[in-house]
Parts: C-alpha cells; sequence; structure tokens
C-alpha cells in the first residue's frame, strides 16, 4: 500500500523512551503541528541486522534533531522485551545505549495499519485480526510532516538493512522544498542546486548537469 500524500495513522501504545523508562500511551498525535517524524519498523529485538540499524539511527540522532525531527522505531515485541534489550551491552548483542522511544506493536495492528507487517493475516468484520504463522515488521520507513502527513516511504524485505544518511537526505529535501518552493533533483544533496518546478527550470538544469 502506497501511504504518501495520506494523513499517518495513528497510534497509542507502551513504548520504552530514554533507554529505560515504559510508558503506556505513547501517541504519535503528539507530535503533530510540532514535530517531523522519522518512523521506522524492524523485524525482531534480540536478532541481527535490527540492533545495526537502531545504533545507526542513535549514531545520527542529534541530526536529525537538529532537523526537528523525532525518530521512532517500533516492533512487534513487546515492552518488555525491548527493556530486556535495551539493557543488555553490545558485547553480548544488546542495544545499551539507545534513547529514541522504541514502540511495541505488541496487537500488530500498528505494523498492519502501514502495511508493513509479514504473514498471513486479516481484519473480521468486528476489526479483530485473525492470522497464521509468525507475524514480523517488514523494515518500513516512514517519514511524516508536521501536518501529519507521510511524505516518503520505503519497505525493504528481512535480510536488507536501511541506509540512514538516506532518511536524512529526504529530509533534507523536504524541509528545502517547504523552506525555497524549489523541487529536489536525483541524487540531490543539502547545499547542492535545485530547480523551479518549470518547463525553463528543468531546462536550465540539465544543461548545467549534463552537457
Amino acid at each position: 500500500m502506497v501511504l504518501v500524500g495520506k494523513k499517518a495513522p495513528l497510534f497509542t501504545a507502551s513504548a520504552v523512551v530514554n533507554g529505560n523508562e515504559t510508558v503506556e500511551n505513547f501517541s504519535l498525535k503528539d507530535f503533530e503541528g510540532k514535530k517531523y517524524v522519522i518512523l521506522f519498523f524492524y523485524p525482531k529485538d534480540f536478532t541481527f541486522v535490527c540492533p545495526t540499524e537502531l545504533f545507526a539511527f542513535q549514531d545520527k540522532l542529534s541530526e536529525f534533531e537538529k532537523r526537528d525531527c523525532q525518530v521512532v522505531a517500533c516492533s512487534t515485541d513487546t515492552e518488555m522485551s525491548h527493556w530486556g534489550w535495551l539493557q543488555l551491552a553490545k558485547n553480548k548483542g544488546g542495544i545499551e545505549g539507545v534513547t529514541y522511544p522504541i514502540v511495541a506493536d505488541t496487537n500488530k495492528t500498528i505494523s498492519a495499519n502501514y502495511d508493513v507487517l509479514a504473514g498471513d493475516w486479516e481484519f473480521n468484520e468486528e476489526g479483530e485480526m485473525s492470522a497464521s504463522g509468525e507475524l514480523v515488521a517488514y523494515r518500513g520507513l516512514f517519514l511524516i510532516d508536521r501536518d501529519g502527513i507521510i511524505r516518503h516511504q520505503v519497505v525493504n524485505d528481512m535480510p536488507l538493512g536501511r541506509n540512514v544518511n538516506e532518511a536524512l537526505r529526504v529530509l533534507d529535501a523536504l524541509q528545502f522544498t517547504e523552506k525555497f518552493g524549489e523541487v529536489c533533483p536525483a541524487n540531490w544533496q543539502s547545499g547542492k542546486e535545485a530547480m523551479p518546478a518549470t518547463h525553463e527550470g528543468v531546462a536550465d538544469y540539465l544543461a548545467a548537469k549534463y552537457n
């Protein structure tokens, strides 16, 4: 499902924040009108590619914060599982030191609403989920603007780790277009030339870039 241009599905769920504090009512709505949000899903706690991604986002956390963007992670594990993994040292495969919120999508509805839930499942007429097999999230990532609209999404299969620098680049592009009204061409990076969304603008850009 393509969610770009649509309102981000809201949720309220348990989460672990600041690496050791469990909160019961962490809500995506709290950021609407205030911050951009990078919401990313990962398959499982205590696994292999997942901690490398969690630390990659932690390493760049100050860069996201400088851009007024809240990073939020989510998996289908419980908040107790998140908490236990956060207490485990790196040299034992843990994620001690990760400080941004990690949401517990225990009933799988958040992953389902963002269409990143792997496995065989469906909702009945009462909104209850029936499923078979293991239900975990693909590596989905969503950039949500201050109005709560999804502006970018990417979904990777389980073995394929994401590029956190690309998430920052797309955030920079979104903020650039909002501020200056120009569009960002292929491989654009902050500080590079953009262009007006006109025939003249693209003609000038192409002539300068590819001649």
